[in-house]
């Protein structure tokens, strides 16, 4: 629900709530610049009546002496009976020039307001401004979601570099935007009087003793007030001997007789009041500056919003899948719901209700929030939930939880998770949705099974252990959509481990040369993305963990041939001028953390692809420890007089290697185990984890450093749950 709110609303507000964050970054500039073009104001320099003094001397004919937010000091007089504005330097008196507002920015300012559209406009902002609000509101509770928590909103963001920027502006500008969307809300209901508007209340009207009037520098109730402290005052009425001075500070309104100098009355500012300015001030920046330049830093960042946010919609919603002969949920023998974010899960959804259709099945398909109470004709419930962010649900799935407690039947069920293991909690919300079912006592159909990245191997493999529980075949070949690849040229190539039945290529590939304008440019990566390489006749990419940057102007990866492997077979058949069909996929979870804490960087074979990038980038010099496992130094020691250039250079501080088939070798979690005095203390020094390479070598690290570890901590959970420790595995 949460997230069509903040969907619904920003597609219906965009160009409203652009406009007024366009506008409103504008007038930002106007205290800016009023601050740097005024001279302040100097407590216990002049008083007022010293300063009014001066002023009647120079305009004979004075209607008031006004001081801005900014510290402009603004006298405004009549010469020859026409009205003029001057604008004074309160440090020496003198005169610096007319003062006359920018028809520019009174245009702006109009504009901001009401849309040059009188009350109707001003209506029009101030839904805009209630927009706003909900969207800065919404918006920080989804990302809240996303990241694990209130606590965890400073963790990195993962995803597409379209959400990847909606998310970090978001994050950036999120405190300023609701500022300015409150006072904007509010100041809008003082306008049509829905709220009571504190700053039109006016002190009752004084009349003066009617005697001669003494000079205003001779007024006692002047005389006491700092220039700095004033706001405004009002001269009175030439012809009129019974009229007084009016004088507003930030404390209040006091009516002075002209003739006796002694205040008549003094009406305080009330708390309303104080609300009303100090609402103004913070929509403005009047008069606070800093406050300013941040609220038109925050303004800019909503356009960006509103095209971002057009972009994720509109992404969601062509990967949309309708699926063809979907049974209705009361005659259907078999039900798939499934809880997505971003759809992918659906295409999953669509192999298994194809499969389970040709087999015979009547298979009704509907995300997780629209489950059924009952299902009469149901033999099996088949769950198919992704995890969002760190251990959430995700959107179609928000309120499957409650929806259990007004089943009335209870189906045999199969929960199948998709998730990341890069992520601490992976698969977390298929996890608690298996708990739940078991604890409401629901028949076990399959244990729960977990899908990493989209694996089509592992759905292959549950389908076939569904295709027991059900007693006939079931196969789900599941083939995803292919998506845009670059043809990229191979170049140079590496070849290690023949000898130990361990053949692995270091491959380095061109980008295509950009022939004009309007070609599309190869996405820009680092090391640790992933490229998706689709073989000759396969629409199945295979992912590796890039060892380079889009700033080498190369794709490098390292790949070991995998015994019956077609995409490994394909690529160690390139030869130099030869090429592959490929795309990026981000991989943002998998990096160095930013700053300088020593590194701790841990891989067996071709899992030093990635590892090699972040040394490669290490030119800070910061403590960066590598250990790395092979078979035999003579035959696949990938990258050996390189990391021998590091150790020299100080990209690499210290390099451990283990080699499995010489006398006395051993593994990588060995060295790690021999080190672990030295591992114990990098790790309570700050440093950071990153392990890539093969599940079984990745466990097998894991348990070392909980052994390391165990004596003084913290736990590898604990690290992982502050992004200490990341893996890259498979």
């Amino acid at each position: 629900m949460l997230r069509q709110i903040h969907s619904l609303f920003g597609l219906l507000a965009a160009l409203l709530v652009s406009a007024l964050a366009i506008t409103g970054a504008i007038l930002s500039v106007e205290p800016v610049m009023d601050r740097a073009a005024e001279r302040p104001v100097v407590v216990g320099q002049v008083n007022v009546a010293a300063f009014a003094a001066a002023m009647k001397l120079r305009f004979p004919e004075i209607d008031k002496i006004v001081r801005e937010p900014s510290g402009a000091i603004i006298v405004n007089h009549f010469n020859n009976e026409r009205a003029a504005a001057n604008r004074i330097d309160p440090a020496t008196m003198a005169v610096i020039g007319p003062h006359a507002p920018s028809p520019a920015l009174r245009f702006i300012t109009n504009l901001h307001r009401s849309f040059l559209l009188g009350n109707v406009g001003r209506a029009a902002a101030g839904l805009g401004a209630v927009a706003m609000l909900i969207l800065s509101l919404s918006g920080a509770m989804l990302l809240a979601v996303r990241l694990g928590g209130w606590s965890a909103l400073l963790k990195p963001i993962r995803g597409t570099s379209v959400q990847r920027w909606h998310g970090e502006l978001g994050r950036l500008a999120m405190l300023v935007l609701l500022l300015s969307a409150l006072t904007g809300s509010y100041m809008s209901l003082t306008t049509f009087g829905i709220l009571p508007d504190p700053a039109s209340e006016t002190a009752a009207t004084m009349a003066g003793s009617g005697q001669p009037r003494l000079p205003v520098g001779e007024l006692a109730a002047l005389q006491g007030v700092d220039l700095a402290d004033l706001r405004e005052l009002t001269f009175p009425y030439a012809a009129d001997l019974t009229d007084v001075y009016t004088l507003t500070t930030a404390e209040g309104v006091t009516q002075i007789d002209a003739a006796t100098g002694m205040s008549l009355a003094v009406t305080p500012h009330g708390l309303g009041k104080r609300i009303s300015e100090t609402m103004y001030q913070l929509h403005t920046g009047q008069g606070l500056w800093p406050l300013a330049v941040l609220l038109g830093l925050a303004a800019l960042c909503v356009p960006v919003f509103s095209v971002t946010g057009a972009v994720i919609w509109w992404q969601r919603q062509r990967g949309k899948v309708r699926l063809p002969h979907n049974a209705t949920a009361d005659v259907a023998d078999t039900i798939v719901l499934v809880g997505s974010e971003g759809n992918s899960t659906w295409g999953f959804a669509r192999t298994l209700h194809a499969a389970l259709t040709a087999a015979g099945h009547k298979v009704h398909a509907a995300p997780m929030n629209a489950m059924a109470a009952h299902y009469p004709g149901a033999e099996r419930l088949l769950i198919l939930v992704a995890t969002y962010g760190d251990g959430a649900a995700p959107a179609s799935a928000s309120t499957f939880l409650a929806h259990l407690d007004r089943a009335s039947s209870r189906l045999p069920f199969a929960v199948l998770g998709f998730g990341d293991r890069s992520f601490p909690k992976f698969c977390g919300f298929a996890d608690q949705v298996d708990a739940a079912l078991k604890a409401r006592h629901w028949p076990i159909l399959l244990d729960v099974q977990r899908i990493d990245r989209q694996s089509v191997q592992d759905f292959a493999r549950w389908g076939e252990a569904l295709s027991v529980v059900l007693g006939h075949p079931l196969r789900l070949e599941h083939i995803s959509e292919r998506p845009a690849t670059t043809a990229f040229t191979l170049v140079a190539r590496a070849d290690y481990g023949a000898d130990v039945q361990a053949p692995t290529s270091i491959l380095t590939f061109r980008p295509p040369a950009r022939r004009g304008f309007w070609q599309v440019r190869t996405p820009r990566f680092d090391a640790g993305d992933l490229v998706g390489i689709l073989p000759p006749g396969s629409t199945q990419p295979r992912f590796y963990s890039l060892a380079s940057s889009s700033r080498d102007q190369v794709l490098e990866i390292c790949v070991r041939k995998q015994p019956g492997g077609v995409c490994s077979s394909f690529l160690h058949g390139l030869a130099p001028g030869d090429t592959m069909d490929a795309f990026i996929r981000p991989n943002p979870g998998f990096r160095p953390s930013k700053g300088s804490p020593p590194l701790i960087l841990i891989g067996a074979g071709a899992g030093i692809g990635p590892l090699m990038g972040f040394i490669r980038q290490n030119g800070t010099g910061r403590p960066l420890h590598l250990y790395w496992g092979g078979r035999d130094p003579k035959s696949d020691f990938l990258y050996a007089d390189e990391l021998s250039s590091h150790l020299a250079s100080s990209h690499l501080t210290r390099l451990a290697t283990a080699f499995s088939r010489i006398p006395g070798g051993g593994y990588v979690q060995d060295r790690l185990a021999n080190d672990a005095a030295e591992i114990r203390s990098l790790i309570q020094n700050g440093a950071q984890i990153l392990v890539c390479g093969g599940r079984e070598m990745a466990s097998g690290v894991t348990a070392a450093l909980d052994l390391i570890l165990a004596p003084t901590g913290p736990a590898i959970a604990a690290l992982k749950a502050e992004g200490r420790y990341v893996e890259d595995v498979y």
